[in-house]
């Protein structure tokens, strides 16, 4: 049975090595999300809030309105993808966070974004 306010979140990350320094501790990542509506009511998204972890321990915590400036508003089985960036001080960090959305309903509800790998080529084995 399908949940009615349901939204599932992916993300592929991609290592950017023309932006990164790693002599600078400086690791650039991009990661593509796709936000799919899974649930039979419409919905909007709020906010986000995610926590990236580099292999130091250091976290580093952001939240905001929307996703990249927009708040996409989702019908059910309507997907929405955006690419955005991460820079980290270890070559491999982790990703996770959640995103608040509203029903068409009035009902808010979280989705969560499933813990995800930032990693330089040939990092992981």
């Amino acid at each position: 049975m399908t949940e009615k306010n349901k939204f599932s979140v992916t993300a592929e990350p991609v290592y950017i090595e023309s932006q990164s320094s790693p002599e600078e501790n400086r690791y650039v990542f991009a990661y593509t999300i796709t936000i799919t509506n899974s649930g039979v009511v419409p919905g909007k998204l709020l906010s986000r809030h995610w926590l990236i972890t580099d292999a130091n321990g250091k976290v580093q915590e952001v939240s905001g309105k929307g996703v990249i400036g927009e708040q996409p508003h989702l019908q059910p089985g309507e997907v929405f993808r955006y690419t955005s960036g991460a820079m980290v001080e270890t070559p491999v960090a982790v990703m996770r966070g959640k995103y608040t959305i509203l029903s068409d309903e009035g009902e808010s509800f979280t989705a969560l974004i499933p813990r995800f790998t930032l990693s330089i080529p040939r990092t992981l084995h």
